[in-house]
Protein backbone atom coordinates (compact mmCIF):
# COMPACT_ATOMS: atom_id res chain seq x y z
CA UNK A 1 0.00 0.00 0.00
CA UNK A 2 1.39 3.71 -0.81
CA UNK A 3 1.80 6.26 1.18
CA UNK A 4 2.32 8.83 -1.17
CA UNK A 5 -0.34 11.87 -1.89
CA UNK A 6 -0.38 13.70 -5.43
CA UNK A 7 -1.53 16.79 -5.24
CA UNK A 8 -2.63 18.15 -8.63
CA UNK A 9 -1.07 21.95 -8.72
CA UNK A 10 -1.21 24.91 -11.67
CA UNK A 11 2.94 24.38 -11.93
CA UNK A 12 3.26 24.49 -15.72
CA UNK A 13 6.74 25.35 -16.75
CA UNK A 14 9.67 23.80 -15.36
CA UNK A 15 12.56 26.79 -15.18
CA UNK A 16 10.11 28.47 -13.04
CA UNK A 17 9.27 25.57 -10.42
CA UNK A 18 13.05 25.27 -9.98
CA UNK A 19 13.77 28.76 -9.20
CA UNK A 20 11.02 29.07 -6.80
CA UNK A 21 12.24 25.81 -5.06
CA UNK A 22 15.37 27.86 -4.99
CA UNK A 23 14.23 30.53 -3.50
CA UNK A 24 12.72 28.99 -0.49
CA UNK A 25 15.85 27.12 0.16
CA UNK A 26 15.86 23.58 -1.19
CA UNK A 27 18.07 22.03 -3.77
CA UNK A 28 15.55 20.34 -6.43
CA UNK A 29 17.23 17.49 -8.53
CA UNK A 30 16.03 17.38 -12.03
CA UNK A 31 15.55 14.52 -14.47
CA UNK A 32 14.15 11.01 -13.01
CA UNK A 33 14.22 11.06 -9.82
CA UNK A 34 12.94 8.48 -6.81
CA UNK A 35 11.33 10.38 -4.39
CA UNK A 36 11.21 8.23 -0.88
CA UNK A 37 8.44 7.59 1.51
CA UNK A 38 7.71 5.06 4.03
CA UNK A 39 9.64 2.09 4.75
CA UNK A 40 11.70 2.16 1.86
CA UNK A 41 9.28 3.13 -0.93
CA UNK A 42 9.42 5.17 -3.70
CA UNK A 43 7.92 6.57 -6.44
CA UNK A 44 9.23 8.19 -9.94
CA UNK A 45 8.87 12.12 -10.30
CA UNK A 46 10.43 14.15 -12.89
CA UNK A 47 12.13 16.40 -9.96
CA UNK A 48 12.76 15.64 -6.16
CA UNK A 49 14.13 17.39 -3.07
CA UNK A 50 15.59 14.34 -1.10
CA UNK A 51 15.27 15.80 2.40
CA UNK A 52 18.26 14.47 5.32
CA UNK A 53 15.49 12.83 7.45
CA UNK A 54 13.46 11.09 4.42
CA UNK A 55 10.05 12.15 3.32
CA UNK A 56 11.49 13.59 0.17
CA UNK A 57 9.55 16.17 -2.20
CA UNK A 58 8.77 15.43 -5.89
CA UNK A 59 7.02 16.69 -8.75
CA UNK A 60 5.58 14.58 -11.26
CA UNK A 61 4.40 15.31 -14.80
CA UNK A 62 0.94 15.25 -15.80
CA UNK A 63 0.19 14.98 -19.30
CA UNK A 64 -3.81 14.90 -19.51
CA UNK A 65 -3.45 18.70 -16.88
CA UNK A 66 -0.38 19.83 -18.54
CA UNK A 67 0.92 20.57 -15.24
CA UNK A 68 3.22 19.12 -12.09
CA UNK A 69 1.65 17.38 -9.59
CA UNK A 70 2.81 17.60 -6.44
CA UNK A 71 3.82 14.31 -4.61
CA UNK A 72 4.91 12.83 -1.04
CA UNK A 73 4.30 11.17 1.79
CA UNK A 74 2.42 13.11 3.80
CA UNK A 75 3.24 11.29 6.61
CA UNK A 76 6.65 11.46 6.95
CA UNK A 77 6.42 15.77 6.61
CA UNK A 78 8.89 17.27 8.53
CA UNK A 79 8.97 20.26 6.92
CA UNK A 80 9.01 23.94 8.86
CA UNK A 81 5.52 24.36 7.08
CA UNK A 82 2.37 22.17 6.97
CA UNK A 83 2.23 21.24 3.00
CA UNK A 84 -0.67 23.57 2.06
CA UNK A 85 1.40 26.68 3.43
CA UNK A 86 4.59 24.96 1.45
CA UNK A 87 2.60 24.65 -1.52
CA UNK A 88 0.96 28.15 -1.08
CA UNK A 89 4.33 29.66 -0.75
CA UNK A 90 5.98 27.63 -3.59
CA UNK A 91 3.36 28.84 -5.61
CA UNK A 92 3.73 32.13 -4.86
CA UNK A 93 7.37 31.94 -5.79
CA UNK A 94 6.55 30.43 -8.96
CA UNK A 95 4.33 33.41 -9.97
CA UNK A 96 7.56 35.74 -8.95
CA UNK A 97 9.50 34.18 -10.81
CA UNK A 98 7.58 34.03 -13.77
CA UNK A 99 6.62 37.60 -13.57
CA UNK A 100 10.30 38.65 -13.31
CA UNK A 101 11.36 36.47 -16.34
CA UNK A 102 8.31 37.98 -18.59
CA UNK A 103 9.23 41.58 -17.33
CA UNK A 104 13.09 40.99 -18.30
CA UNK A 105 12.17 40.06 -21.72
CA UNK A 106 10.44 42.87 -22.08
CA UNK A 107 13.23 44.99 -21.38
CA UNK A 108 12.20 46.02 -17.40
CA UNK A 109 13.90 46.41 -14.59
CA UNK A 110 12.86 45.95 -10.95
CA UNK A 111 13.32 49.38 -9.24
CA UNK A 112 11.48 48.33 -5.75
CA UNK A 113 10.45 45.14 -4.14
CA UNK A 114 8.81 44.96 -0.96
CA UNK A 115 7.94 41.74 1.05
CA UNK A 116 4.67 42.60 3.12
CA UNK A 117 3.64 41.80 6.61
CA UNK A 118 1.31 39.31 5.25
CA UNK A 119 3.38 37.71 3.18
CA UNK A 120 2.29 39.30 0.16
CA UNK A 121 5.56 40.62 -2.09
CA UNK A 122 5.11 43.77 -4.04
CA UNK A 123 7.03 44.81 -7.26
CA UNK A 124 7.57 48.18 -8.92
CA UNK A 125 9.10 47.74 -12.44
CA UNK A 126 10.32 50.50 -15.07
CA UNK A 127 11.30 50.67 -18.71
CA UNK A 128 12.65 53.74 -19.96
CA UNK A 129 11.60 54.03 -23.68
CA UNK A 130 14.20 56.44 -26.19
Amino acid sequence: MSHFSTVKTQLRKKEPLVQALYNLGYLPQEGEQLVRGYRGQTVKAEMSVQMPEGGDIGFRWNEDTNSYEFVADLDLWKHQVPVDRFLAKLTQQYALSTVLSATAEEGFQVAQRKNNIDGSIELVVTRWDS
